[in-house]
């Protein structure tokens, strides 16, 4: 079988490409890119191997090096190609070439093959582990490929661009295999987006009052393929707010994720699910989340958050999280509830600089789980921080910012809020009515979104450059 090929390009990226390869007389230009590898030994949904590269750098073919260009083709020195070929090569990326068709969708000519052949040829030479082509298309269409070294290519199955919006390009596949009951959405959003959410696959971490309201939104919307992460069982006090829970879950002590599974596939809306119970940050599941195209973060784990906090920025998947917190006032009887959803993806600032994240907490969290006795040791010498009463929780307000988080995912693609799509930081506060949007600012030494990086550099070692 095949490996199927996808490929990620961060918004940042094109909106560098647009500027670089605009031109005003119609004619086709060119320029470079390099390229992380997300190597997938086996996609759980298709039990099989897949490949996804994502956009790491852009660069400029130099001015020195461009020959000629019209509206049927471009050529350029292969100079640069050659210094851009070795730059690749030492820092374990593809090397990639994009070109424009201004005058019509995107596609590969006879001319692209035969041209292409012979740089691909010249890149294995070179030892490079292929070569990336892109066409972007003058009516906004793009496709690619990727030549290996042994002079075959695979064509991307799709295409996709990362950022507050999500756009995905997709060759030949239909996704919807019965769809029949999203038509209403599809009059309001058009006929393009069921096929793109029925393509997505979807990973929920968290599956408790908010994670399983956003569990089942998804399976309502449409979404394809959901995977859905959580160690915890149903528990008596879950019931006033886990969508989908039975009191005989909690006395048989089933898992969330299994009570969840059970739901959506009864609901007979052919939602694909895959369950995983234990941690984000377990190796079991890697291969999971790097097959997905949104993460939903609905944990109150620090460590956990700190996983896709940077697997958003390395890998181009976008991540949207949610937070609540609800507290009585002793002084007054009053109320403070707040909820909050955070997105994050290349070019948004990140949980770290926002303050919602703790790197001291992530550690507890992972000593506690690797090391109990070494846990309690410290916390009785004050080293660790120890949790107190159980949190309140109300259905009405986990569910609330589950709608709100799916909504963003919704925004990205339709654009439906503005052409920004997801607002990086909505603050809710129910109690004063109230709704924010933080302008969370950057940490300039911050080194997961201020610097690019680790952008799109996908699989590294340690994996997302986490020393544990």
């Amino acid at each position: 079988m095949t490996t199927p090929l996808d490929i990620t390009l961060l918004q940042a990226h094109i909106s560098s490409l647009a500027s670089l390869l605009r031109t005003d007389r119609g004619v086709e230009a060119a320029g470079y890119l390099y390229f992380g590898v997300s190597r997938i030994e086996s996609d759980p949904w298709e039990e099989c191997p897949r490949l996804r590269l994502v956009s790491h750098r852009v660069q400029e073919i130099e001015p020195s090096d461009k020959i000629g260009a019209s509206g049927l083709h471009v050529t350029w020195s292969t100079r640069g190609f050659m210094r851009m070929l070795s730059a690749a090569k030492a820092s374990g990326l593809i090397p990639g070439i994009v070109h424009t068709h201004p005058g019509s969708r995107a596609f590969f000519s006879p001319q692209d093959d035969s041209n292409e052949a012979e740089l691909a040829r010249t890149a294995g030479i070179k030892g490079t582990a292929g070569l990336v082509s892109l066409v972007f298309g003058g009516d906004g269409s793009v496709c690619g490929r990727l030549w290996l070294p042994d002079g075959s290519f695979k064509v991307a199955r799709s295409v996709q661009s990362v950022g507050g919006r999500f756009r995905r390009w997709l060759s030949g596949i239909d996704p919807c295999t019965s769809s029949d009951h999203l038509d209403r959405q599809a009059r309001l959003f058009g006929s393009q987006f069921n096929p793109t959410i029925r393509s997505l696959k979807v990973a929920v971490v968290g599956c408790g009052g908010t994670g399983s309201a956003v569990a089942m939104l998804l399976a309502r919307l449409g979404v394809g393929q959901l995977l859905l992460i959580d160690k915890d069982f149903v528990e008596l006090t879950n019931l006033n707010r886990v969508h989908g829970a039975r009191r005989t879950d909690a006395e048989n002590r089933i898992a969330k994720v299994e009570m969840l599974k059970r739901e959506i596939e009864a609901a007979g809306l052919g939602v694909q699910v895959i369950i995983h119970k234990g941690w984000v940050n377990d190796e079991s599941i890697r291969d999971g989340i790097k097959s997905c195209d949104f993460v939903f973060g609905c944990t109150d784990d620090h460590s956990g958050r700190i996983t896709l906090n940077r697997l958003s920025y390395f890998y181009g998947i976008p991540v949207i999280d949610v937070g609540l917190r609800m507290m009585p006032w002793k002084s007054n009887g009053g109320h403070d509830i707040n909820g909050r959803v955070t997105t994050l993806c290349p070019g948004h600032p990140c949980l770290l600089c926002g303050g919602i994240v703790s790197g001291k907490r992530a550690a507890e969290e992972s000593l506690e789980r690797s090391d109990p006795q070494e846990f309690e040791k410290q916390k009785l010498e004050a080293y660790v921080v120890e949790g107190g009463d159980p949190a309140p929780a109300v259905v009405s307000f986990t569910t609330e910012m589950a709608c709100v988080a799916v909504n963003e995912m919704i925004a990205a693609i339709t654009g439906f809020q503005g052409a920004e799509g997801m607002v990086p930081t909505r603050y809710r506060r129910f109690h004063v009515r109230d709704e924010r949007f933080l302008a969370v600012t950057k940490v300039g030494s911050c080194q997961v979104c201020s610097v690019s990086t680790n952008w799109g550099l996908a699989d590294v070692d340690p994996f997302l450059d986490l020393i544990r």
